[in-house]
């Protein structure tokens, strides 16, 4: 390393401890609601909100320290609905991308370490900028891992979420009330999601609530229109004593042909994403065949002239020898 490639170096490390100082003192707004969730009591916490366990893990306690010690800015906002959904706290996503921002600062120093054991010198600023690209990008993936497993998890509750309405629709056509049909069919099950239901409808009951407003909250902290719907059509029952045994089992068949439509168009990008490889297996073999054939047509040539000049050769010296 060269004098100047090492005051580069330093000033850079500098400026950035600088940079980093003036950013964690700039004071900052806090989240009105984040700060609601976390000065309110469990009683009072909203239905899809994720309760912190009791004994966190590695990554739980990285993402706490995080919470508290790096500003709020760099953290980012955390996906509330998805992490509902997921099961997963706050705590838990900041852990992950802090875990994930401290692999990609490991990862390009030991590589650069296994290099130089090897006798490969690499300039000081390669390893410089993969560390901080690298960093970065692990850093942004969490968000996208929350984004697709939520998506997943939202695709199960809808799913589950049918046969609720089915088993919702059952009790209801055996003459069984709303608020108890509600309870008796979230019971059946044994899945997160009937689970679930089953806990907001017991803390509604406690909390005084009536389970559809219960319902209705958790359908908006978890981003899922089709448990609000229910929550509607129930609060229809009990308010007007109507029949409703019909309209659960019209939503329960749209929620399924909208699983099925889904499923199809998934299958569908699948096998469109497969005609790229198979084309490109036929482009390879249409270029070994070509290859072949190019490399074999030189070689006829000249196997060609060779035979030439021997029958030249042979009838050269057929016709200059002397007959007896």
């Amino acid at each position: 390393m060269t004098s100047l490639q090492l005051a580069l170096a330093v000033g850079a490390v500098i400026g950035l401890g600088i940079a980093i100082m003036l950013y964690v003192l700039v004071p900052t707004q806090p989240d009105l609601r984040d700060v609601l969730n976390r000065l309110s009591p469990p009683a009072r916490r909203r239905p899809g909100a994720p309760i912190p366990s009791a004994n966190p893990d590695t990554e739980e306690r990285l993402g706490i320290w995080a919470e508290r010690t790096l500003p709020a800015r760099l953290l980012g906002v955390p996906p509330a609905r998805d992490l509902a959904v997921l099961r997963k706290t706050p705590a838990q996503f900041y852990g992950r991308k802090v875990l994930y921002g401290l692999l990609g600062l490991i990862l390009p120093t030991l590589l650069t370490g296994f290099f130089t054991l090897l006798g490969i010198s690499i300039p000081f600023v390669v390893p410089v900028g993969a560390t901080l690209v690298l960093s970065a990008v692990l850093f942004m993936m969490p968000s996208r891992d929350i984004s697709q497993d939520a998506k997943k998890a939202r695709s199960d509750f809808a799913r589950a979420l049918s046969a609720y309405i089915e088993l919702c629709a059952l009790e209801r056509n055996s003459g069984a009330g709303a608020t108890v049909a509600l309870a008796n069919a979230a019971e059946v099950g044994d899945s997160w999601v009937f689970r679930k239901i089953s806990e907001e409808l017991a803390r509604s009951r406690y909390n005084g609530l009536p389970p559809w407003d219960s319902l209705k909250i958790l359908s908006e902290d978890l981003g899922l229109p089709e448990l609000a719907d229910v929550a509607d059509i129930m609060r229809l029952a009990n308010d007007e004593s109507s029949e409703v045994y019909r309209q659960l089992r019209a939503r329960s068949a749209s929620a399924r042909s909208a699983l099925l439509s889904s499923e199809l168009a998934q299958a569908n990008l699948v096998e469109e994403r497969m005609y790229l490889p198979a084309s490109f297996l036929g482009v390879v073999f249409l270029a070994l065949l070509m290859a072949l054939r190019c490399f074999e047509s030189p070689r006829r040539v000249r196997r060609l002239r060779t035979l030439g000049r021997l029958e030249s050769c042979q009838e050269t010296h057929a016709g200059g020898t002397p007959r007896s």
